[in-house]
């Protein structure tokens, strides 16, 4: 059984790569540009909020919900919300510095940003431990749906460049 093979024409392959290219770099720069409004903005707002706005004093509704419970006594309401409030600053400031060190560019590493999106699941699991102690299970759900949702972003870093590029290699090796 003979066959053959088409030549391929040089000028459409170019044609279909740089079109590819184009795509490719439109899609990094969206998921990267999504990633660091979405994130940057949630945590900015959040720990400038109790922060700054409320100067670290727990609202009068949620302070009621927590009346009696494990946080009332360690740390205290206001305490809890002011730990709150900074650990919603940190994750802010970890955003930032990622994208003040570059990392948002397709051939640096991005271990500032991974470990800043970590930080952020940990944080979704604080509130939901917190909202747990008050029965509150709707805002558990939507927690624990904001934390999955992080941990789902974290893989797709993980498969932009650089990392993409890496993992490539490896499966060719």
């Amino acid at each position: 059984m003979a066959t053959h093979s088409v030549p391929i024409r040089t000028r459409d392959r170019a044609k279909t790569l740089s079109a590819s290219s184009v795509f490719d770099g439109a899609l990094y720069w969206s998921v990267m540009s999504g990633i660091y409004l979405a994130f940057g903005f949630l945590w900015y707002y959040a720990a400038k909020e109790k922060l700054f706005d409320q100067n670290g004093d727990m609202p009068a509704g949620l302070a009621k919900a927590y009346k009696g419970s494990f946080l009332e006594s360690l740390p205290g309401l206001n305490a809890a919300w002011l730990l709150l409030g900074l650990l919603e600053g940190v994750v802010f400031l970890v955003i930032l510095a990622s994208l003040l060190t570059g990392e948002f560019l397709p051939a640096r590493p991005k271990p500032i940003l991974l470990f800043g999106l970590g930080l952020s699941m940990a944080t979704f699991a604080v509130m939901a431990f917190a909202q747990n102690m008050i029965a509150d299970h709707e805002s558990v759900a939507s927690l624990f749906t904001y934390m999955t949702g992080t941990a789902v972003i974290v893989l797709l870093v993980r498969m932009l460049p650089p990392y993409r590029g890496r993992l490539e290699r490896s499966s060719n090796e």
